[in-house]
């Protein structure tokens, strides 16, 4: 019952949200819903599956030059946005099967370097506009409908959040979802018992690639350009921070770090815009904060905070006097 009510508080007030901000304030809403779907991946990847990737950013930028590209060919836009996280989870499924036979730190670093192949092949090729980049995207539309606003594109960044949320939760929540925790825990184990551990880590990875893919097509509509300057390095750390900060393994543990990450970077920027910082402020505060919030949460909330506040709640509604008579 209360997490119901809680559930319906919260997507009212993510509905009335759009009407009440300012455009600068939508974008930011906006960037937080795309961050927090990536980042529900992120989550179902490393927290279910076991697998550290530090790639998500190259499937960000697939599914944005996907949509891109498409509909500036002449594709009708909801046709690239379908397209954005089917080209995401193709190439996942691609790149998948030699790099998937790797572990821990080397699958991080070996995913981290297909985004560095990325955005390198993407600023020389002329088809992606080399680092100029493509530009004059249409706007998305269905129809006679056209999302010119920027209260559009955050209704339409949120849905694409529940229907991820959704996603995963049927999957978790399925046989293969147990499957994947079995897998978590030891790969030794889950195939023991039967599981086919590979075909799990190939689906889950470009499962999480297809969040990410929707999320890159939806930002490429939003903004009308992207380019390899779009999809930084940065931000796929920016998105394990996220998952970490919220609480791996949990879907709505994303969104929360997901919004706590966006907001505190938000902050940042405003911080390194005063007047007198140096050029540098912006990258070397990102930095500098992402290792403190990590280590502070490591070392104080290693489950995360979504976990460690339904923790604290259980453990004062069992502490409570019983009433008696």
């Amino acid at each position: 019952m209360i997490r119901a009510a809680a559930g319906l508080l919260v997507a009212a007030v993510t509905l009335a949200l759009p009407a009440v901000l300012d455009d600068s304030a939508l974008a930011v809403y906006i960037l937080l819903g795309l961050a927090a779907m990536v980042t529900v991946g992120v989550s179902l990847l490393m927290g279910y599956a076991g697998q550290v990737s530090l790639g998500q950013g190259a499937f960000y930028a697939i599914g944005a030059y996907t949509a891109a590209l498409l509909s500036l060919h002449g594709v009708p836009p909801l046709a690239g946005l379908v397209a954005a996280p089917v080209a995401a989870a193709g190439s996942a499924l691609v790149i998948g099967v030699p790099l998937l036979r790797l572990r821990g730190h080397h699958l991080a670093f070996a995913t981290l370097a297909v985004q560095l192949i990325l955005l390198s092949l993407a600023g020389q090729l002329e088809i992606t506009g080399g680092d100029i980049g493509l530009q004059a995207i249409p706007q998305f539309a269905i129809g006679s409908f056209e999302a010119g606003s920027a209260a559009a594109y955050a209704y339409m960044t949120w849905a694409g959040l529940a229907l991820v949320m959704l996603v995963t939760r049927n999957v978790i929540d399925s046989r293969p979802g147990r499957a994947l925790r079995a897998l978590a825990t030891s790969e030794t184990a889950a195939a023991s018992s039967g599981i086919p551990v590979g075909r799990y880590k190939l689906v889950v990875f470009a499962l999480s690639a297809a969040f990410a893919g929707l999320a890159g097509g939806i930002y490429c509509f939003y903004t009308g350009y992207v380019a390899p300057g779009s999809f930084p390095v940065l931000i796929s750390i920016q998105y394990i921070v996220m998952a970490v900060v919220g609480g791996l393994g949990t879907i709505w543990g994303a969104v929360v770090g997901a919004a706590a990450i966006t907001l505190l970077v938000q902050g940042l920027n405003s911080l390194a815009a005063v007047p007198g910082m140096p050029s540098s402020a912006p990258s070397v505060l990102s930095y500098a904060v992402y290792a403190l919030v990590l280590i502070l949460v490591v070392l104080f909330l290693p489950h995360g905070l979504l976990p460690a506040l339904s923790g604290r709640l259980s453990r004062k509604r069992d502490a409570s006097p019983v009433e008696t008579r």
